[in-house]
């Protein structure tokens, strides 16, 4: 790179964590699909056992392809490390792991993806953990809901479905002002739009099944540390900060310093609770994210120019898109997503519930589905599809009332995706 140190991003999204095979010299990053690695003698296999070296045991902890993306989606965050996983779920689920302990709690936005409502709610009672909701738009609110219990503050940067944006820098302050770490689910923007760490943020998480890789073909998730929060408090956080008999009493915050995070999560809560990403979809996930840049920009481009034609529509009621200027949520756009306002956002139908199932079943070129973050245009109903497990008071709080479809607008011909969404709405009643 000669005098240039700093990469720019679509140069990382090809580059980072990328190397011709040593075996082969092979450009493309192989698939390892292996389950295990020799070991060059039994020195060496103790010292990887005992995290003196680092290196490949098994694959469900560490694997050569995995490794290309960890450091590849570590690089565009602007992260210390990364550990992917076999999806955002399981990344949510590690991550608190090694911060929660029966009894804890944590605080989080009330405005977010349905499943992760549904898996803070009900599937984290199971380990002992309470969730608290905040409302996005009042960092006090946050501040209101946190005790000597608390071990966590957790966010969306771009909220799903509602696609609105948050003050992550304001939400950061508050949990840093009480000792907090600051959790920021990056999946709707990516580090294309958001650079959560640059705001304060000490976690970011993404589903790499979106945007990330972009093609709906792998599952995938990723925590990625950013290497900023004092994890040395004693008590507070004993995973990291105290002894680990597992590992002759190592302190992973002393031995690893600012990779103590994403370290620990890998060898305490990835090695034990095991949901491994298969190397193939590493792969996949990998190549998706060689073209985030150019995919994000038409995201963003095709879904402006949709939500704008929408507003004028007599069976739409109300449109919800931060790239309009006139949108509630538009500042906030503008200060921390200059380029774009992303790909998903929700409108309200005039016609209610049942207009928006008609609405999803009208349309031609639009995927019916429970997915966004593909190169192809995708839809849903909320109320009756994802966020129907809620009640209606709740679905109306996470921005998922009766009326609301949510659009993931793709990288097809914006005329194409305009032209089915005005057959669609011409098929029901406003």
């Amino acid at each position: 790179m000669g005098d240039h140190k700093e990469p720019g991003f679509a140069t990382l999204s090809i580059h980072a964590g990328a190397q011709p095979d040593p075996a082969t010299n092979a450009r493309a990053t192989p698939i390892y699909q292996t389950t295990s690695y020799v070991f060059n003698d039994a020195d060496h296999a103790a010292a990887l056992f005992g995290l003196k070296e680092f290196g490949n045991i098994y694959t469900r902890i560490t694997n050569p392809t995995t490794a290309v993306l960890e450091e590849r989606v570590a690089a565009l965050e602007g992260g210390a490390a990364a550990l992917a996983v076999a999806s955002g779920h399981s990344a949510q689920l590690l991550t608190m792991h090694m911060l929660m302990q029966p009894g804890d709690n944590f605080v989080a936005a009330r405005k977010l993806y349905g499943g992760s409502i549904n898996q803070f709610g009900h599937a984290f009672r199971n380990f002992g953990w309470e969730v608290r909701w905040a409302d996005p738009a009042d960092p006090q609110d946050f501040a209101a809901q946190i005790d000597e219990r608390t071990k966590a503050v957790y966010i969306e940067s771009l909220a799903n479905p509602g696609g609105t944006f948050v003050d992550i820098a304001a939400i950061a302050e508050v949990a840093h002002s009480h000792d907090l770490p600051l959790i920021v689910d990056n999946t709707m923007a990516t580090p294309y739009l958001v650079r959560p760490i640059e705001h304060g943020a000490d976690i970011v998480l993404h589903s790499l099944t979106k945007f990330l890789g972009g093609h709906g073909n792998s599952m995938g998730g990723i925590l990625v540390d950013g290497g900023t929060f004092d994890w040395s408090k004693q008590g507070r956080y004993p995973m990291l900060s105290e002894p680990r008999a597992e590992y002759n009493n190592l302190v992973l915050h002393e031995a690893f310093g600012n990779l103590a995070f994403a370290l620990g999560a890998r060898v305490l809560s990835l090695r034990d609770l095991g949901p491994a990403i298969s190397p193939f979809n590493a792969f996949m996930l990998a190549t998706g994210i060689e073209t985030l840049p150019l995919r994000m920009q038409r995201h963003c481009d095709n879904a402006l120019a949709v939500a704008s034609w929408l507003k004028d529509q007599d069976t739409v009621g109300w449109v919800s898109y931060p790239g309009l200027a006139d949108d509630q949520n538009h500042a906030l756009q503008q200060r921390y997503s200059p380029k774009g306002a992303g790909a998903v956002f929700t409108f309200g139908l005039r016609g209610g519930y049942e207009a928006g199932k008609s609405f999803v079943e009208g349309l031609e070129l639009f995927s019916h589905l429970a997915n966004i973050g593909d190169t192809r245009s995708l839809v849903i109903h909320p109320a009756s599809t994802t966020h129907a497990q809620l009640t209606p008071e709740q679905q109306i709080a996470a921005g998922a009332g009766p009326d609301v479809v949510r659009l993931s607008v793709g990288i097809e011909d914006v005329h194409d995706l305009i032209a089915d969404i005005g057959q669609a709405l011409g098929k029901i009643d406003g």
